[in-house]
């Protein structure tokens, strides 16, 4: 677990679009903007500019969604009869969803715009709300109807919407991805050695209540003739008594559905059988080594992170990097390891926060010399506070080695955050 800080009030700047650049997104659409009843004007018809724009295009399952609908261009005009005051415009939106997840998201703009004169169009407008991604796959983003609400001397709504007939045209997607499940699957033995035929007590732990649990000896990748059932408990232990036979078995292992996996199966437990054949009389020793297998760990260098400062009026990217991370595998079975990080809120003065989804990372991951696994480092991608994968290593028919693994961090704080400091919490968890 890492404490992360970030300060506003430095001063870093964001590029600019180059000049006459067509924002991506950008779209075209005819509406239809009846005025209000009280300013006795003639509907306004005609084409609206639009575009939007999401903070994390490639979430995963979970994660939640930061987007923004600007209105660049809108037929509808002002409807108080004299000049509109600055400040007086609050907008409100809905964007549609459609694809992997279907539904709407509601949108809200500020209370900021210049004067607007008599008869002239309404100003650019901008929105933005939030969405939690439910399913996997694309979903497109297309906007929807919105409403120009004024107030001065009275309030009045302009409601603008899609022509019948017609919609909105696509204007942004993202695609999602499921977040990685954590394996706690374990066995236990009563006994690590014993002669053939001997009774050993096996506990198996971490299973869904109600699950059929097989218990075999395994030789290698492969599993023996020795093999047992049972049904986890309620709290997800299956206790049984398996009976070795087989001399070749040298670990035992616990599984749920038709064989082993990485998904539904535990690590190995060791275990020796000790032949009770009597030594030949030609006076030769049989002579047994055994290997005995570790544990999976980490450990992590330094506890705080302390992140780049920048601006209160431009906000932007506050970079740093994650302490250094040691993952050691010494239990010698086939079954691989992944390590997720989560981060909370960053919480600032006054108990102002900065979502955990605007921190992003960009995992890296080496293996030590002579180590039998290979280590793959995450996608570079948003944190949050539902996780993302920092690094993994693959099943195989025999793993382990010791990696070292470490992130650059970019925490995205928005303009005009106050200034001060804003922490949050990196869980790390290794399984």
């Amino acid at each position: 677990m890492a404490v992360l800080a970030a300060t506003t009030g430095g001063a870093l700047g964001a590029p600019a679009a180059a000049e006459g650049e067509t924002p991506p997104g950008r779209v075209d659409f005819p509406t239809h903007c009846p005025a209000p009843q009280e300013a006795g004007l003639p509907p306004a018809d005609g084409p609206t500019t639009a575009r939007i724009a999401v903070d994390n295009p490639a979430p995963q399952v979970g994660d939640t969604v930061t987007v923004t609908y600007q209105v660049l261009r809108t037929p509808a005009v002002n409807p108080v009869g004299g000049e509109l005051p600055a400040d007086s415009l609050t907008p409100t939106g809905r964007i549609l969803l459609a694809g992997a997840q279907s539904g709407e998201v509601t949108v809200v703009g500020a209370k900021r715009n210049d004067p607007v004169p008599a008869g002239a169009a309404l100003p650019a407008v901008t929105m933005t709300g939030t969405f939690t991604v439910t399913a996997p796959g694309e979903t497109t983003l297309a906007p929807g109807g919105y409403t120009l609400h004024t107030s001065h001397g009275l309030d009045l709504d302009t409601t603008c919407t899609a022509d019948a007939g017609s919609a909105a045209p696509v204007s942004a997607r993202l695609t999602a991805t499921e977040l990685p499940t954590a394996n706690l699957r374990s066995v236990f033995l009563g006994a690590a050695q014993g002669r053939p035929g001997a009774r050993v007590k096996v506990t198996a732990a971490g299973f869904p209540p109600g699950a059929a649990v097989t218990v075999a000896g395994r030789a290698g990748a492969a599993e023996t003739a020795d093999r047992a059932s049972a049904t986890a408990d309620g709290l997800g232990t299956a206790l049984v008594e398996l009976p070795v036979t087989d001399r070749a078995t040298t670990t035992v292992i616990a599984y749920e559905g038709a064989a082993w996996s990485a998904r539904q199966g535990s690590g190995p437990a060791a275990y020796t059988v000790v032949d009770a054949a009597p030594p030949p009389s030609s006076g030769t020793q049989k002579v047994t080594a055994t290997v005995e297998p570790g544990v999976l760990g980490m450990t992590q260098t330094g506890e705080d992170i302390t992140l780049g400062a920048v601006s209160y009026g431009d906000g932007g990217a506050a970079p740093g990097r994650i302490g250094t991370v040691t993952v050691t595998d010494a239990r010698g079975g086939p079954a691989g390891w992944s390590l997720i990080g989560k981060v909370t809120d960053f919480t600032g003065p006054g108990g102002i926060r900065i979502p955990g989804a605007s921190l992003s990372w960009t995992p890296r991951c080496v293996a030590a010399e002579g180590s039998r696994s290979t280590c793959t480092p995450g996608s570079a991608g948003v944190v949050g506070p539902e996780g993302a994968l920092l690094a993994s290593a693959p099943d195989a028919p025999l793993v382990g080695g010791t990696f070292t693994i470490d992130a650059t961090v970019t925490l995205r704080v928005p303009p005009y955050t106050p200034p001060g400091a804003y922490t949050a919490v990196l869980t790390l968890t290794l399984s």
